[in-house]
């Protein structure tokens, strides 16, 4: 396995990075017991990775106090990272990125994790309340301290991240080295600005939920809900955010990325957990790609996720926009644009349009493309299904398309009312 400098530092850090948010029995989402995320620890060490992520509020604190525990015997093989800035109490200076707060709940992680020292030292999410001088002035202060050897931050937008970036070097204070963000084939919103900054600041990027919370493991497809799953624990919390996050993780529209995957693996004879880490792992300016398994056997199929080699065919359909819908909107653009020269892309090989006899290939499509003027209305995406409604003319048409991994792959049009 192997090992790269964490942004514009000397620290190395292995490619597999374990997340701890599973760790723990108590508070938020119930997750493995100590017993097995000792075991856990120990396989991903074993493997010959180095870098272990947790964070004060994880578990109410129990994930920070295993991980210290696990590590016992083992502290100088790890690359011991933990966040702050969420709330740990009821009180107005229990939460954000003050001057007090961070240097409580410094002390408190130290305890917790049975060290006395954290190597990278991050906050857990943007502090608008607190001026960006004040917290880094705090942050370098516990690097100067010999608490914390690194700083990093998380959830975090370009401008913010900027703006952290140049403020350090004008306060002359020890800069962030790292960020974490999410990233996966259904959240891809940190590839367009966030990755692009991170990678010209000199900022290692630390990316989270590779599998998109379990989503593209396929478990959810068709809107099952398997007992145990992410999506069982958080509607067992019982509160109006846990229950919307879940319904979030439903949407038909995943089933389609979740499909996807799971073709490319039949393909690769892999798992689509593979295929979904492997995707993460490739792209430009990640430095480490965040695991949270529950168990050891689904840290091992995570783990193997970062040997495979994804080949230029499957990059390329794993790369096109994550919602079928996108695909559609693409095609009528192509229509009212005049422009053929992406239709052999978005059409596949087989594909059939029963509602216009005369156009059944990619040839024909672009033959046809200047002589029909398509206005489009709406476009709906359930799954591998989409509807879109519009006019050709003055004649109201609803077609109906299906997608087949990626691409679309059969029409058929119906006269509007």
């Amino acid at each position: 396995m192997g090992f790269a400098t964490l942004g514009a530092s000397g620290l190395r850090v292995s490619a597999a990075a374990l997340g701890t948010m599973n760790f723990g029995t108590t508070g938020g989402i119930r997750g493995c017991d100590e017993p097995e995320a000792a075991r856990i620890v120990g396989a991903f060490l074993d493997a010959g990775h180095n870098l272990i992520d947790t964070a004060d509020v994880y578990a109410g604190g129990e994930s920070e106090r295993i991980v210290g525990r696990a590590i016992r015997g083992r502290r100088e093989e790890v690359v011991l990272a933990t966040k702050a800035g969420m709330p740990q109490g009821p009180g107005p200076n229990d939460r954000g990125l003050s001057r007090r707060h961070l240097t409580r709940a410094l002390e408190a992680s130290l305890r917790r994790l049975g060290t006395d020292h954290v190597d990278l030292y991050q906050c857990h999410q943007w502090d608008a309340g607190t001026p960006v001088e004040e917290t880094l002035s705090t942050l370098d202060g516990f690097v100067r301290a010999g608490k914390v050897r690194y700083l990093g931050c998380s959830n975090v937008t370009a401008a913010q991240l900027t703006e952290a970036h140049w403020t350090a070097r004008a306060l002359r204070a020890t800069p962030f080295v790292s960020v974490q963000q999410e990233l996966s084939l259904i959240a891809r919103d940190a590839l367009t600005e966030l990755l692009p900054a991170a990678a010209r600041l000199g900022v290692g990027a630390v990316v989270w939920s590779p599998l998109g919370g379990g989503v593209l493991t396929g478990r959810y497809r068709g809107g099952t809900v398997e007992d145990g799953s992410r999506v069982a624990r958080l509607r067992d919390m019982g509160t109006a955010a846990a229950r919307g996050w879940a319904d979030a993780m439903l949407l038909p529209r995943y089933d389609w990325q979740a499909g996807l995957a799971a073709a490319v693996a039949t393909e690769l004879g892999t798992t689509p957990v593979a295929v979904a880490v492997a995707w993460a792992r490739r792209q430009r300016g990640v430095t480490s790609v965040i695991i949270g398994p529950r168990t050891v056997d689904q840290l091992a199929d995570n783990l193997a996720g970062f040997d495979l080699d994804l080949p230029p065919s499957a990059v390329a359909r794993l790369d096109e926009p994550g919602d079928p819908a996108d695909l559609v909107r693409r095609y009528f653009e192509m229509w009212r644009t005049g422009d053929a020269s992406t239709v052999d892309t978005l059409l596949a090989p087989g594909w059939t349009d029963h509602g216009h006899p005369s156009v059944r290939t990619p040839a024909d499509v672009a033959a046809a493309v200047r002589a029909i003027d398509v206005r489009l209305d709406m476009v709906l995406s359930d799954g591998a299904t989409v509807t879109a409604t519009g006019r050709v003319g003055d004649t109201p048409l609803v077609w109906v398309f299906r997608t087949d991994a990626g691409r679309l792959a059969s029409l058929r049009t119906y006269r509007g009312l």
